[in-house]
């Protein structure tokens, strides 16, 4: 489990992170979202006790990641598939690790394994694609078989077979009972993976459930229906204040009216329906609505870079 507990960090007069508090759980998929600049990557180097913090603070399992020896053996990152020396081997790189850590060398057998690069043991890793990158960070991660694990945009690079697989590994782990956080940008991946989310911006909390109730929360609430009557259900519905649009499959988008009104309106005047479904926004949707006051960075459209 981590916990971290009104964390804060300063940089001079910039504040990173702001007085954040959250839990993520174990046997949980916990997706990590914000816009860029929101203080996710401080975050995660104050977790694994690479930053100190300016104030509050943040444990594994109640306590400090800096005070654990060996710390392989307690929770596993993957912050950024680049920083590795190019001119070792995979095996080389797992070995050091595994060895400054007290590790069986048969680890790095077993991990090379279960990431795909039982082949490539003996290349040097400044000849690996990204995603080659990206397979032995996790690798580095699983090493010591800990109980959390971090990830830092684990899918960049990834082939689609690659990302079913971390998508599979990450379930996976989290059945294990471990703790998994997952910082990513893609929005419709997070949608497939995580089960809950922390979400921030400019270093302070903005969510912190499950990623059904943070989709619940976007506004603008809409309704797919289907009738043959599109022009008495429209004016039914304009009378009571809603929005009808019509969509290029020929179904009506409504907004402003919960799917059970519309249903007891179309009842009361012999509307007929052929299907009435209500329609969560998708956590892209959310997302965008939720940190809109969060966004560093905008373009002249308004669309975050």
């Amino acid at each position: 489990m981590i916990e971290a507990e009104e964390l804060t960090k300063r940089y001079g007069t910039t504040t990173a992170v702001d007085h954040l508090s959250f839990t993520v759980r174990p046997g949980r998929v916990t997706g990590f979202l914000g816009p860029n600049g929101a203080g996710k990557s401080t975050t995660l180097r104050l977790v694994l006790g690479l930053n100190t913090p300016t104030a509050g603070t943040v444990t594994v399992d109640g306590r400090p990641f800096a005070e654990r020896a060996r710390g392989l053996r307690h929770i596993g990152a993957l912050l950024d598939a680049h920083d590795v020396h190019g001119g070792r081997t995979a095996r080389a790189h797992l070995s050091m690790l595994a060895a400054s850590n007290g590790l069986p060398r048969r680890r790095v057998t077993e991990v090379l394994a279960e990431v795909g690069l039982a082949e490539a043991t003996a290349r040097r890793i400044g000849g690996f694609s990204l995603g080659m990158k990206q397979r032995l960070g996790i690798a580095a991660a699983l090493l010591g078989d800990p109980p959390v694990l971090l990830f830092d945009e684990p899918l960049n690079g990834l082939d689609p077979e690659g990302v079913l697989w971390v998508r599979g590994l990450f379930r996976r782990l989290a059945d294990e009972g471990r703790t998994v956080l997952v910082s990513s940008h893609l929005m419709r991946e997070m949608e497939q993976t995580a089960e809950d989310l922390v979400v921030i911006g400019r270093g302070r909390l903005i969510a912190a459930e499950s990623l059904g109730d943070f989709a619940a929360r976007a506004t603008g609430q809409r309704v797919s229906v289907r009738t043959p009557d599109a022009g008495a259900l429209a004016t039914l519905l304009a009378e009571e204040g809603a929005v009808v649009g019509e969509e290029p499959d020929g179904s009506y988008t409504v907004t402003g009216l919960p799917a059970e009104r519309i249903g007891e309106l179309a009842f009361a005047h012999g509307v007929r329906l052929h299907e009435l479904s209500p329609k969560v926004a998708s956590l892209e949707e959310a997302f965008i609505e939720l940190t809109a006051e969060s966004v560093e960075f905008t373009s002249s459209a308004g669309a975050t870079r």
